[in-house]
Parts: structure tokens; C-alpha cells; sequence
């Protein structure tokens, strides 16, 4: 009898190491199980989150079977390594195992979501790339600009040149009206400290004017060491009260009927922000000004100069007088055309 139940308890032991060893099997080949991800897909992990709860999430959204959920969290019991996950938004892109997916849930490594504002550009395309941004609660859709204005606090009924140029990163979920405050209120503390310490006797009223002529200086160079210099000539037009005659502000009050092309009846129209046209500064900044452009027309080189133009390697010729500023302009002018007879001649080719 004793030998029987020895031989009874051996076979037990047998079975039981089997199955152990089964399970054991069948838990680490479930690491090397695929998962389904669509391309750009997120995955949201909230803090404190048990491991049945993950499972249960993974297996809601298609990513996991459902045998597969059952069994994760025993395997993340077998390899605690794998359930220290972290909170955080979770890119699914170039992940093919469920071990894959755990490393990356347990590396802390989010998704980078952000929108970009870029300088010299307008409001109206920093809009369009804020309302194409992805897991962004787009909640201003239906406002006008006017609206915008007045929820995020701007004094003014128009948003142009009160957004700062940058990438602004954000969570998902987030929304659009609290970004867009984000940098409404970076370009708030920048304007006070330019204006705070701006040069003395600047023909300039109040913040708003140096917002505005810092949005014409952003759009009339790209060199940054120039702008300082572009910033003077404005500022020595409007001590003089010379019209700032700058072709930005043209386009910009074209609008969308600006095809690429100025032409003489376009400096003859007379529009608000037409500036060969009106005196002094337009009504309103023209594009997003960068914190580069505000701080040269906070502190302008101290310079003669009333005129500038092009020079063909990017950067521009400062002039005195009209004379030499004609001829600078006619230099630019044979510049301009050499560039295009070796283009054509190169097409030829």
C-alpha cells in the first residue's frame, strides 16, 4: 500500500512539474506573441494602473487578444522587470511583440506631440497646424478670431503677432484653447520685458506699436544678425515721419489675393496696412514676430540709415540717401537678372 501511494505521489510530482513547466513554456512564448497596432497609434497608460487593468486596456483596443490579456499579467508577475510601467503616452509605431510593448511601457520613453508656431508666419497658419494636431481637443473650431481673442485675454480683437514662434509640446487630451494661452502669454512676458528695457525716446507709443513693427522686421530679414540694423532704418523713418514703404505689409493686406507677385497698382491701393500708402505703422502686427525681432526693435542699432534693399547673397544693402539707394537697388537688379540667365541657361542644359 505504502508503495502504491509513493508511486501515486511520484506521478503527481511528474504532473505537477509538467504543468509547471508547461505553463512556464507557454507564459514566455507569450512574450513573442504579436500585437496589432494601427501606424500612429497612442497608447495611454495612467499613473497607478494595475497590470489586469492594462491587460483589460490592451485588450479593449485591439491590441492584445483576448487569451493573450488573461495571461499577461502572469507574466509580468514571472518577469517583474517588465511591470514597472510608467505613465505616459506611448507611441505603438515599430513594436511587434508583446515584450516589445512592455520594455517600451517600462522605458518611460512618451510620444513627442507638439505643434509648431513658426516665426514670421500668421496667426491663420499657426491655426491651421494647431487644429491638424493629433489626440489635441480641438475646442475653438467654432469661434471667430475675435472669440480666440477674448478667451485668452488679448486687448485686442485681432490674435496676429500675440502667439510666440516655437514648439510647443503638449499631452494628449489636451486642448488647443490651453496651448494656444501657453503662448499667448510667453509673447505677453516677452513684449514687457522688451518694453521695459527698451532704448530711450523710441517713436514708439505703447507695446502693441513695437509688436507690430517687430513683426515687419521679422518678415524683411531671416539673418539675425541684420535685424537690429532693419529695425533702424524703421525707427529713423518714423522719427522723421518718412512712410515705412515696406512690401510685407502690402501682402499682408492683400490677403488672399497676393499670388506671389507685387505689382505697381498693389503699392497704388490704399488699405489699411498698406504702408507707401498710410503713415507710420499699420494697425496691427503683420505675422509672429520672434522674441529676436522684438528685442531689435527694443534696442535698434544707432545707425544713418533710411533705405535698404536686397543684396543677393541673402542679406541686405543699407543706404543714407535715395541716390545711393537707387543704386544699390540697380545692382540688385543686374544680380537678379545674372541669377536668372544661368538658371535658364542651366534648364537648357
Amino acid at each position: 500500500m505504502l508503495k502504491k501511494i509513493l508511486i501515486a505521489l511520484s506521478l503527481a510530482g511528474v504532473i505537477a512539474c509538467g504543468g509547471l513547466f508547461y505553463g512556464y513554456q507557454k507564459l514566455n512564448s507569450l512574450a513573442e506573441h504579436q500585437i496589432t497596432a494601427q501606424p500612429d497609434q497612442l497608447f495611454i497608460l495612467e499613473k497607478g494602473i494595475s497590470s489586469h487593468r492594462l491587460a483589460g486596456l490592451l485588450k479593449e483596443q485591439g491590441i492584445i487578444t483576448h487569451n493573450d490579456a488573461d495571461l499577461l499579467p502572469y507574466l509580468m508577475r514571472l518577469h517583474p522587470e517588465l511591470s514597472k510601467f510608467k505613465a505616459g503616452a506611448y507611441s505603438l509605431n515599430n513594436l511587434a511583440t508583446v515584450k516589445d510593448l512592455l520594455v517600451h511601457l517600462n522605458s518611460g520613453k512618451e510620444v513627442q506631440l507638439n505643434v509648431q508656431f513658426i516665426e514670421g508666419r500668421t496667426f491663420q497658419n499657426g491655426y491651421e497646424q494647431l487644429s491638424k494636431a493629433n489626440y489635441l481637443q480641438q475646442t475653438l473650431q467654432d469661434k471667430s478670431e475675435k472669440e480666440i481673442a477674448e478667451l485668452l485675454g488679448i486687448p485686442y480683437t485681432k490674435i496676429e503677432g500675440w502667439i510666440a514662434p516655437d514648439t510647443y509640446r503638449y499631452t494628449p487630451n489636451s486642448t488647443d484653447l490651453a496651448l494656444l494661452q501657453r503662448a499667448y502669454q510667453r509673447q505677453k512676458t516677452i513684449l514687457e520685458n522688451a518694453w521695459q528695457n527698451r532704448a530711450e525716446n523710441l517713436p514708439l507709443a505703447n507695446p502693441y506699436e513695437m509688436l507690430i513693427l517687430a513683426s515687419i522686421v521679422e518678415k524683411e530679414t531671416g539673418i539675425a544678425s541684420e535685424r537690429p540694423k532693419i529695425a533702424s532704418v524703421f525707427i529713423n523713418r518714423l522719427r522723421i515721419k518718412m512712410r515705412l514703404q515696406t512690401d510685407p505689409t502690402v501682402i499682408y493686406g492683400m490677403g488672399n489675393r497676393y499670388d506671389g507677385n507685387i505689382r505697381r497698382k498693389d503699392l497704388e491701393e490704399v488699405t489699411l496696412y498698406n504702408t507707401y500708402q498710410i503713415d507710420g505703422l499699420p494697425p496691427t502686427p503683420i505675422a509672429m514676430p520672434s522674441e529676436a525681432s522684438i528685442k531689435a526693435v527694443s534696442n535698434p542699432d544707432y545707425t544713418p540709415y533710411l533705405y535698404f534693399v536686397a543684396d543677393g547673397t541673402g542679406g541686405h544693402k543699407f543706404s543714407k540717401t535715395l541716390k545711393d539707394h537707387n543704386k544699390a537697388v540697380q545692382e540688385w537688379i543686374q544680380i537678379e537678372r545674372k541669377r536668372k540667365n544661368n538658371q535658364s541657361n542651366e534648364q537648357k542644359k
